[in-house]
């Protein structure tokens, strides 16, 4: 998930703010030091641990961020949205609650 959302705002030349999710903080961690190490400037790519109410309210508002892109429930999403359009009216990017559901027949090979 993280690479669906860094890899392409990192190819157009856009500094990145992830606030990752609390549950996983490390796997976020990780990438950061995959991204120091591949020689990214600092800044260049920025990790923000901690919970949505306040890390991810605080990105979600801040004047300098000009767009977010958030993946999760639509109650949250809603949330996202209402904090951004309340600060600068940054664009907003929402995956919320989909699901993929798959059919195995039972010729599957499984």
């Amino acid at each position: 998930m993280q690479a669906w959302k860094l890899g392409p705002a990192l190819a157009m030349g856009n500094t990145v703010v992830m606030k990752c999710a609390e549950q996983t903080p490390l796997s976020a961690l990780h990438v950061a030091s995959l991204v120091k190490e591949a020689g990214f400037p600092a800044g260049v790519v920025n990790i923000v641990p901690g919970f949505g109410p306040t890390a991810g309210h605080a990105v979600s508002t801040h004047k300098d961020v000009d767009k977010v892109a958030f993946t999760g429930s639509t109650e949250i999403g809603r949330i996202v949205m209402t904090a951004a359009a309340h600060s600068n009216v940054k664009k907003v990017t929402l995956e919320l609650g989909g699901k993929s559901p798959n059919i195995i027949f039972s010729d599957a090979d499984c």
